[in-house]
C-alpha cells in the first residue's frame, strides 16, 4: 500500500490519503485489538443505512496495524464554520440534524455505553477521589438505559459535506449504543473547550430539535468529562475537571 499526504496526525496515529482511500496507521502502542474492534463496529454503523465512508480492510504496514476505510471528498464542516462564520447557524442546523439522523438508529452488537463509561469511571483512580467516583457512578446508574447509536465523537471536524451538499461522518472509533443526551453532552464539551457561546447555541438547537430538556443533557456532563479524561485526545485534564466539580449542577 503507497500512502500519501499526511491528512491528520495524533499521538497515537496519522490518517494518510492513499490509493484505496484513507489508511489510519496506528502507533505500535495502540492495541491491535482496539483496531480491529474500530473496524467491527464501523461496519455495524454500515449496516444501519447510515451513509458514511465504508471499511475497506484492516492491514498490517511497517509493523503498525492500519485501517482503510473509503474516501469521501470534501471540506471539514469545521473547515466551512471556520471560512463562512456568517453561515453558522445554517451549519449548525445541519450539524444537529445530522446528530440526530445518526441517534434515530439502532445496532444491538454495539457496546453499551453505560457499561463503556462505567469502566472509564472506574479506572480513574489516580485522577478523582472514591468519593467522587462514588457520586458519578450514582449518577450514571440513575440514568435512563436507551439504545440509540452513539457516535462518541461527534464534532464539526468529523463531518465532511461535499461539493455538492452532502454530508458524510467519519471517525467511529468511539461509537456504542446508549442515551443521546450522554452523546450530545460530549459534542457540548467539545464545543465549550474552544467557543462556550457556540456551544450553548449547539445545546439549544439539539434540545429544541430532539424535544429534550436542557437540565437532563446537563446532567449528564460531569460524568461525560470524567470519561473523557481517558481518551488518548483528552480535552485537557483541567478544562474537564471543571466540569466533573459541578457535580450537582442542575
Amino acid at each position: 500500500m503507497k500512502l500519501e499526504n499526511v491528512i491528520v496526525e495524533r499521538p497515537y496515529k496519522k490518517v494518510y490519503r492513499c490509493e484505496e482511500g484513507i489508511a489510519k496507521v496506528f502507533e505500535p502502542s495502540h492495541p491491535k485489538a482496539d483496531v480491529f474492534n474500530e473496524a467491527l463496529n464501523q461496519a455495524r454503523v454500515e449496516a444501519t443505512g447510515l451513509d458514511i465512508p465504508k471499511v475497506i480492510s484492516v492491514s498490517e504496514i511497517d509493523g503498525k496495524w492500519a485501517l482503510v476505510v473509503e474516501y469521501k471528498e470534501g471540506k471539514t464542516l469545521e473547515d466551512l464554520m471556520n471560512e463562512h462564520p456568517e453561515n453558522m447557524e445554517t451549519y449548525m442546523d445541519e450539524f444537529v440534524n445530522l446528530q440526530i439522523q445518526v441517534q434515530e438508529k439502532t445496532s444491538p452488537l454495539l457496546n453499551q455505553l453505560k457499561d463503556k463509561l462505567a469502566r472509564q469511571i472506574n479506572g480513574l483512580k489516580d485522577v478523582i477521589d472514591a468519593t467522587t467516583r462514588y457520586e458519578l457512578l450514582t449518577r450514571l446508574d440513575s440514568m435512563p438505559t436507551h439504545h440509540k447509536v452513539c457516535h462518541g465523537d461527534f464534532n464539526p471536524s468529523n463531518v465532511i459535506v461535499s461539493d455538492d451538499g452532502k454530508f458524510y461522518i467519519v471517525d467511529w472509533a468511539h461509537v456504542t449504543q446508549g442515551n443521546a443526551s450522554a452523546d450530545a453532552a460530549m459534542t457540548y464539551l467539545m464545543f465549550a473547550l474552544k467557543d462556550k457561546a457556540l456551544a450553548d447555541t449547539y445545546l439549544d438547537i439539539f434540545c429544541k430539535k430532539s424535544d429534550t430538556a436542557k437540565q437532563y443533557v446537563q446532567q449528564w456532563l460531569p460524568i461525560i468529562a470524567a470519561s473523557a479524561l481517558t481518551r488518548k485526545d483528552a480535552m485537557g485534564k483541567d478544562f474537564l475537571m471543571q466540569w466533573i466539580d459541578i457535580i450537582d449542577y442542575q
